[in-house]
Formats: structure tokens, C-alpha cells, sequence
């Protein structure tokens, strides 16, 4: 892993003792205001030792703004500028989009085609899985992610291209019927970047850079499909550590693209963002089929495209993305009406750059906008979680046991601990343990044979047999649902 360092003067020391490093293009007073306003949104990370953000403002394809706050690297107390290169998550979605529709300019694949042209072993569902519905997120299959947290597998370990597909063929059921709901999955995402190989013979770091990053000249981005590949100019990554007094290293060793993976910085992404006015990579058709948004079978329209999210923000359209991964937050925000943009890189776990990014843009169109509506800008409620009557611990025994899911290829051993039934131990086929995700949560009742883990995140959901000793159950946890755990003999009683 490379941290890079780089001599200061003393004006940038200054700047640094700050927590800011930046430049603006912005002429007069007004401009100054709008910048100090700018400021203001980021003032949090500009504490000594702390991780922040690195902003661009693009304005009819220039760099109207450009600044770095806080620290891209605090074992070395480097700080964030505009040339800091930062993982953005699932922002890297649209590229892979544009890597797909490319080759179907080019007569190599059609966004119709069944998925299962170019992907073989994936299983048969029943319905056809088209590459459309993978990038729209219609295709109804059980995200990866997901998949390898349920099957214990750790976030700190080196996971290959062969590792997901190898978990995504055992699946043998989807979410739901293809094009019949929306629901977000990072599967869809990593298989396009398998067709990318399959279809052009080039991994999609070598396609993506052939095709759309060289053409544009975004000599600081690329896909990272290695982990031990050393990336100039890189902010590492970091959370909040539990007493919030500090931080710890959040920087991901996963080695799949397509669903995101894409290091980039704010200077380069204003190339990519200008292309969608000039059409310099792919040409207005292209940019046409990019932001088309999605359809159900129902025939409703979605607000998301390919890798791209179609929304109104105060009144103004927008074309927006954001990505979170490791403890790297991003947002890429256009208002193609306006050609303004906000770009917002972070490395910081809790940095929300969506939420600064929609603050950045209320400084500068604040006059083109709706007034804000506080039940938007209200956050979420919990939802709450459903109860059901408590159980006793005769009931709750009957759960006791190992249950065994050939498509995670690992066993759920459910235990009782302080008067709660809990997955006490997560197993390999071999029975050496993996990481238990559950293990700090109990297992609460939510109705009959039905239970709930960390606040709803999770249920458990079994089934009886003819002697009425529960023999199976279906987990669903987000955006995987019914995974199917089914009892061992030996722990039925």
C-alpha cells in the first residue's frame, strides 16, 4: 500500500494547520461570499487529525471551485487537495454502463440479450435475464454483497472475480421476477463487468481506460482490480473508532469491479462530467441510452437509469450518483439545465457527501430553486421493528441447533445465550468458523416461527415439519431474500 508525501512551504503549511487546500476561480466579492459559504459546509472536517472531503465545482465545463479539507493520509498528515484520488464506491456504476453500451455500439452485444449468452453457468431461473434489467437493478437477483456477509466471509480478506460469481451461481432462487419490482443489487453490476471481459477479451480496467478514461484524458482514474496496486496521490480511507475520539483504517481488499472500484479524483472527474454535454466519448445516442430511465413490466418509469439516478432536486432536474465502500463516501451531483455539477470525494465513513454536495448547490442556485421542504429534508425514522409475545425458553429450545445453506455453503448454529436464541457460530462445510456478523444481537420474536435480528435488518422466518419440530428457515436480509437454511439430523429433537 503506498502513502504518498510531498514537500510543503510554508504557505501550504498554513493551509494544512487549517485542515483546507484549495483554489477558487470565482472573481469578486460575490464570488468570495459563495466560496466562504462553501467553506462552511465542510468546516467539521477541517479539525487538526481529521479525514475529510475533497470538492469540485464545475461550471459550464470549467473548474469554478476546487478545495480540499482535512487529511488524506493522518498517519502522515498529508491533506486532501483537489489531485487526491479516492474510491467512489458505487458512483463507478456509470462507467461500467458506458463500458456495456460502448460495446453494444459496437455491434458486440445488445442490452436485450439473455445474460446467460455470455454467463452460461449462471443458473436458469425460469425467466429471461436481460443485460437491461442488470442495469437497471430490475434483474431480481440476490445482491453479492450481502451474500458474502451472510456467509461469514470477512470484509478485511482478498475477494476475487472468481470468489462472487462462484457465490452468485449457487444461488438457486431470485428476489423476484425479472422487470417486475426495482430493488438495488450489486450483482447485476459485477456480472456487467464479466461481459465486459467475456464479450471485448479485456478486463474492464483495460476496456474502461482504452475507451473512455484515456479518450478523456483522466490520466488519475482507473478501475482497481488489485489489491496490492500502488495508486499515486490515493487518500486511504477511515470510520469514526467506537469511542469517537479517533479513527481506524476502513480501506477495502476486494478485488471485484463493475459495481464500483473506480479511483478517481475531483479534477478528473470534471472530464467526465463535460463529456456529457459534448458527447467527446460514445456521442449524444449514447448519452440518450446512459440516462434513460428504466421501466417496469408494469410500465413504470423508474428514477434510475443505467448506473445513474434521475431525480428532482428543489424543482431542478438532476443526474446524480453516490458510493460508499470501505470508509470511502462519494457523490457525483449535475444539473444538466444549469451545466453545473458538485463533485464530493471523501474518506470518511460518516462524511455524507450527498447531503454537502445538495449544500454546495444551494449556495450557487439557490435563486433557481424551490423552497426546501422540511418533510424531505427530514431524515428517516427508524422503522420500527415488529414484536411478537415473548417466548420461553422450553419454546425457544425447539430452534436450538444447526442449519446448514448450500447456497451460502455454511451453517447458522442457533444457540441460547442470556435468555435469547442467537446464531451462536457461523461454520464451514468443515466446520471451521467464520465471521458471525449476528453474534451481538439476539434473535427477537417478530410473529409465529418468525424472528428479527439487529433491528429488523435480518428475519428468520421457519418452517415446521409433519411432527411440528421446526426444520428449516428462510433469512431474508435486505436486498438477499429467502435464503434457504435447512436443519441437521443430528440437531433435530
Amino acid at each position: 500500500m503506498k502513502v504518498w508525501r510531498r514537500v510543503w512551504g510554508a504557505a501550504t503549511a498554513s493551509l494544512l494547520a487549517f485542515g483546507a487546500y484549495g483554489s477558487g476561480v470565482n472573481a469578486g466579492p460575490r464570488g468570495q461570499k459563495m466560496e466562504a459559504a462553501v467553506d462552511e459546509v465542510f468546516e467539521d472536517l477541517t479539525a487538526p487529525g481529521s479525514p475529510g472531503c475533497a470538492l469540485g465545482v464545475y461550471r459550464d465545463g470549467q473548474m469554478s471551485y476546487a478545495k480540499g479539507y482535512g487529511l488524506a493520509n493522518l498517519e502522515q498528515s498529508v491533506p486532501i487537495t483537489p489531485k487526491s484520488v479516492f474510491d467512489i464506491g458505487s458512483t463507478s456504476k456509470q462507467f461500467t454502463a458506458a463500458s456495456i453500451l460502448l460495446l453494444a455500439k459496437q455491434g458486440k452485444l445488445s442490452v436485450d440479450d439473455n445474460v446467460r449468452k455470455y454467463l452460461p453457468e449462471l443458473p436458469d431461473y425460469g425467466n429471461k435475464i436481460t443485460i437491461l434489467h442488470l442495469l437497471n437493478h430490475t434483474s431480481g437477483l440476490r445482491d453479492y454483497l450481502t451474500l458474502m456477509e451472510l456467509a461469514g466471509i470477512n470484509t478485511d480478506s482478498v475477494t476475487t472475480d472468481e470468489d462472487a460469481l462462484a457465490l452468485i451461481v449457487r444461488q438457486r432462487a431470485l428476489n423476484f421476477a425479472p422487470g417486475s419490482e426495482w430493488l438495488y443489487s450489486n450483482t447485476g453490476f459485477f456480472l456487467l463487468s464479466t461481459i465486459v471481459k467475456r464479450v471485448s477479451g479485456k478486463t474492464l480496467r483495460e476496456f474502461a481506460a482504452e475507451h473512455i478514461f484515456t479518450p478523456l484524458g483522466m490520466a488519475h482514474t482507473q478501475y482497481r482490480d488489485n489489491h496490492t496496486l500502488l495508486i499515486a496521490d490515493r487518500a486511504l480511507a477511515y470510520d469514526p473508532n467506537e469511542k469517537k475520539d479517533g479513527y481506524t483504517l476502513n480501506v477495502s481488499y476486494f478485488e471485484q469491479t463493475g459495481d464500483g472500484a473506480v479511483h478517481t479524483s475531483v479534477e478528473d472527474l470534471l472530464k467526465w462530467d463535460e463529456n456529457f454535454y459534448s458527447g467527446q466519448v460514445g456521442g449524444k445516442i449514447f448519452l440518450a441510452e446512459l440516462q434513460e430511465q428504466g421501466k417496469l413490466n408494469s410500465g413504470k418509469v423508474l428514477d434510475y437509469a443505467k448506473g445513474l439516478s434521475i431525480v428532482e432536486y428543489r424543482g431542478l432536474h438532476t443526474v446524480r450518483h453516490g458510493g460508499s465502500w470501505g470508509g470511502y463516501r462519494a457523490e457525483l451531483l449535475r444539473f444538466p439545465d444549469q451545466h453545473f455539477s458538485v463533485a464530493c470525494l471523501c474518506n470518511l465513513g460518516s462524511a455524507n457527501p450527498s447531503r454537502r454536495a445538495n449544500e454546495v448547490a444551494d449556495v450557487y442556485l439557490s435563486s433557481l430553486m424551490k423552497s426546501k421542504d422540511p418533510k424531505k429534508e427530514r431524515p428517516e425514522g427508524r422503522k420500527k421493528e415488529t414484536s411478537g409475545p415473548p417466548l420461553t425458553l422450553e419454546q425457544l429450545q425447539a430452534y436450538v441447533g444447526d442449519y446448514w445453506s448450500e447456497e451460502l455453503g455454511v451453517t447458522y448454529r442457533l444457540g441460547i445465550g442470556d435468555g435469547n436464541l442467537k446464531v451462536v457460530a457461523v461454520l464451514d462445510r468443515s466446520g471451521l468458523p467464520r465471521t458471525n456478523s449476528f453474534s451481538p444481537n439476539d434473535l427477537r420474536p417478530a410473529g409465529a416461527d418468525e424472528f428479527s435480528i439487529g433491528g429488523g435488518a435480518a428475519t428468520f422466518t421457519f418452517k415446521r415439519d409433519a411432527q411440528g419440530v421446526p426444520s428449516e428457515f428462510a433469512l431474508d436480509a435486505g436486498r438477499t431474500t429467502g435464503v434457504i437454511f435447512a436443519r441437521s439430523r443430528t440437531s433435530l429433537h
